[in-house]
């Protein structure tokens, strides 16, 4: 009997031995758990290429242009009186012309011109030789001067001399608002002298005043002289020299004006 136990202990041994290892039962799984998957590939866009707009460009600011003065409508001419007790109408549109003639008081007379530039005097009818008076003197009231055309110093001219001729501007400087001009001298004989009164030498200028070119003449009996020019006009300033006899004027001589 225990040799028939021995034998049956070996073979329950050998059988064990060779029995396949069990494979455990896999864990229950959860209802409520979804099956795992890997992650899908997500497309991620790319990035937008960056367009390059270019930023719009800022107008161009350009300068207001500066208001032009209201054109005044031209008149050829209209009457008027003279209103002093008498009146000089000389060659030229200044009291350094020399004289042509004079109106006495009441007269009537017919007004048609100006200068280019302020100026008081006004271009009247007189024959075969018309003349300027200061019309500062005159009773004006069917028009205004300034309404007149200009004519001078295109248009009307002052009389030549026959004895002299033109003088030369040597220099022409500037020191602010001062301009001194120098030119040749020129010796006009006593007995060509209209008067003691006269002056050999008879500037004019177109300069600035007060953001306004004016229109003057200056007198002198050397061969200099100094004057005022500001700056603030739109229109250059301007000069010239003539030499003055009683019977005419020799020239003109430009002024080079200097610059500031």
């Amino acid at each position: 009997m225990n040799r028939n136990l021995i034998i049956f202990l070996t073979l329950i041994i050998f059988v064990s031995a060779c029995a396949p290892a069990s494979i455990p039962a896999p864990g229950p799984v959860s209802a409520t758990q979804e099956p795992t998957f890997p992650a899908a590939a997500t497309a991620t866009p790319s990035p937008p290429t960056e367009t390059f707009t270019p930023s719009p460009v800022p107008p161009t600011e350009t300068p207001s242009p500066t208001p032009a003065s209201t054109a005044i409508p031209t008149v050829e001419s209209f009457k008027a009186k003279v209103s002093a007790d008498k009146i000089v109408c000389r060659y030229g549109p200044g009291a350094n012309y020399l004289y042509l003639i004079a109106f006495n008081q009441s007269t009537p007379i017919r007004l048609i011109g100006r200068t280019e530039g302020r100026n008081d005097w006004v271009l009247i009818e007189n024959g075969q030789q018309d003349c300027w008076v200061n019309a500062q003197y005159l009773d004006i009231s069917e028009g205004d001067p300034k309404t007149l055309p200009v004519m001078y110093p295109n248009g009307y001219k002052i009389p030549v001399s026959p004895y002299y001729g033109p003088t030369t501007v040597l220099s022409a400087t500037r020191a602010g608002d001062e301009i001194t001009v120098t030119w040749m001298e020129v010796i006009v004989s006593p007995g060509k002298y209209e008067n003691e009164a006269m002056f050999p030498y008879l500037i004019e200028i177109w300069y600035c005043k007060g953001g306004e070119i004016i229109f003057d003449t200056l007198g002198s009996r050397v061969p200099f002289i100094t004057f005022t020019d500001e700056a603030g006009c739109a229109e250059p300033s301007r000069g010239r020299v003539y030499i003055q006899e009683k019977h005419g004027y020799a020239g003109p001589a430009e002024i080079p004006w200097p610059e500031r």
